[in-house]
């Protein structure tokens, strides 16, 4: 199992004297139950009840919510013992029995020395059924691996270390640049999805992975029978196939083929983007504190929760990643920014859901826009991806003088790092310098940075 950012953010609720139960979010197959079942490593007794597979475990919490007997006949049931302060209860595929997340304000209430989580694959969808328990639980998001995640599954683990010093402008070395430009190359065929890279590793054959990003796809799509009516199924499908070929654009229900309304798409991609499937950056004028204050619902892009899986639903020639990674940057400048924009949402604050934005100068003739808009501190930074070299930095000039209070732009590209006025360009491979306070600790965890 591999090692990950959420690892750190587990041991910590695990050590917290005031912790609350756990609900851990996030789309399916990203690796939940497995870093649960990590942090259970550690714990005397660890009483896994998954509700999908454990006959006559939802039933039980149909009678009452009464933390000492639901206990008792939970760990009769899987014969596990449930001890406050020795045992790791989880709770999987939770949105199988949702009075059961109901229960964690009891569990909180009565019980609050037990380790507790839950997790499930559509988790979202009970969540919107029966609440949560506001004020007594805990929330953390989880995400496909990100690249130094990546970097460190596959074996990069010094290169990793390297990329999570803050560099301050001073370039790697060539060679090192080189290489890591390389890596970004090979995580843009093969994605952040646990299985993907799994297989990855063990056969070191692209078309393998594909294989199995291929059936996670397949997996998806019937997951929509689920949460869909069965009118809003086709609705679904066409959005699944069609939204990646629209990343990095402004997206407009014109350009999804057919002869299909707002009112018959808009539905499906709301239910998408619960799924966790597609995250929507939304347009901010990027002038105000906090940058989420002022955003225009009509206007946003899409990207998929992981590049590699975009890719497979292209059925994009991935050969050039691994070939002509520099060529690929050129001629894929969308596929580039979308890798961008998974990097910032995975290295994100992970107790909240990720929310990052764009920016684009709405008057007439202008087609100024920026990628990526986030809130560090109280200073909004512009973000542009550029495919290949990208000098042309009209946009972001733009931006800083239309907008006194950022002070900064960044520049994402296949160059080296490099500080010039108000320019700070650093290479693909490094969107974790963006990272979240709370995300740093976990990147240096992960790398082995004391």
């Amino acid at each position: 199992m591999f090692k990950r950012i959420i690892d750190f953010h587990l041991d910590k609720w695990k050590n917290d004297p005031f912790r609350k139960p756990l609900i851990l979010r996030g789309a399916r197959q990203v690796g939940k139950t497995c870093a649960v079942q990590r942090l259970g490593q550690h714990f005397k007794f660890f009483a896994e009840v998954n509700f999908e597979k454990l006959s006559g475990a939802a039933e039980l919490f149909e009678k009452d919510l009464v933390p000492d007997k639901l206990i008792l006949s939970l760990s009769l049931l899987i014969k596990i013992p449930i001890i406050p302060g020795e045992t790791l209860l989880f709770f999987d595929e939770v949105q199988e029995a949702p009075r059961a997340i109901l229960a964690l304000r009891y569990f909180y209430e009565e019980m609050p020395k037990l380790h507790l989580i839950a997790a499930g694959s559509l988790l979202e969808f009970a969540i919107e059924k029966v609440g949560v328990p506001v004020g007594r639980i805990s929330m953390l998001y989880m995400y496909p691996l990100s690249f130094l995640e990546y970097l460190v599954a596959t074996g990069h683990n010094l290169l990793a270390k390297e990329i999570v010093h803050d560099r301050s402008g001073l370039p790697m070395e060539e060679p090192i640049h080189t290489q890591a430009l390389d890596l970004v190359g090979e995580y843009l065929s093969i994605g952040g999805m646990p299985e993907a890279v799994a297989r990855w590793v063990q056969t070191k054959d692209p078309s393998s992975a594909l294989h199995v990003l291929q059936q996670i796809a397949a997996t998806y799509r019937q997951d929509f029978e689920k949460y869909a009516r069965k009118t809003q199924v086709k609705y679904l499908e066409l959005l699944f196939r069609q939204i990646p070929h629209l990343i990095s654009k402004d997206f407009s229900y014109r350009e999804i083929h057919g002869e299909y309304r707002k009112r018959e798409l808009a539905p499906a991609l709301e239910l998408l983007e619960r799924a966790n499937i597609i995250h929507t950056i939304r347009h901010a004028s990027g002038q105000g504190i906090p940058i989420g204050s002022d955003i225009d619902f009509e206007t946003f892009k899409l990207i998929y929760l992981d590049i590699g899986l975009c890719q497979t639903i292209l059925g994009s020639d991935i050969s050039i990643w691994f070939l002509r990674p520099l060529e690929g940057f050129d001629n894929r400048g969308e596929i580039a920014e979308g890798f961008i924009g998974q990097e910032l949402i995975c290295y994100a604050n992970p107790e909240n859901k990720a929310e990052i934005y764009f920016w684009k100068r709405k008057a007439k003739n202008s087609t100024a826009e920026i990628d990526y808009l986030i809130q560090q501190g109280e200073q909004i930074l512009p973000i542009e991806v550029k495919s290949g070299h990208g000098n042309t930095l009209r946009s972001l000039h733009l931006f800083l003088e239309s907008h006194p209070k950022s002070t900064l732009s960044i520049r994402f590209s296949s160059l080296n790092y490099s500080v010039t006025d108000k320019l700070d360009s650093r290479p693909l491979y490094a969107a974790a310098s963006l990272a979240h306070p709370n995300q740093k600790k976990a990147l240096n965890n992960l790398v082995g940075n004391k």
